[in-house]
C-alpha cells in the first residue's frame, strides 16, 4: 500500500501567500496532503494538540 504523508504548512495565512502556494504545489506533486491552519476545525484543543493526535 502506497503511504501519502500530511505535511503542516506553517505561516500566516496572509503571509508568504506565493511561497506558501509554491510549496502546496510541490507537495502535490509528490503526492503528499499539505495542510495549513486554515482547514484545522473548531476545537477545545490546542493547535499542537490536533496536530499530534492527527497522525
Amino acid at each position: 500500500m502506497e503511504r501519502k504523508y500530511q505535511v503542516f504548512i506553517s505561516s500566516t495565512y496572509e503571509d508568504l501567500k506565493t511561497e506558501r502556494q509554491a510549496a502546496i504545489s510541490c507537495l502535490l506533486d509528490l503526492n503528499c496532503i499539505p495542510v495549513g491552519m486554515e482547514q484545522f476545525p473548531a476545537s477545545s484543543l490546542s493547535q499542537w494538540e490536533y496536530i499530534k493526535n492527527s497522525r
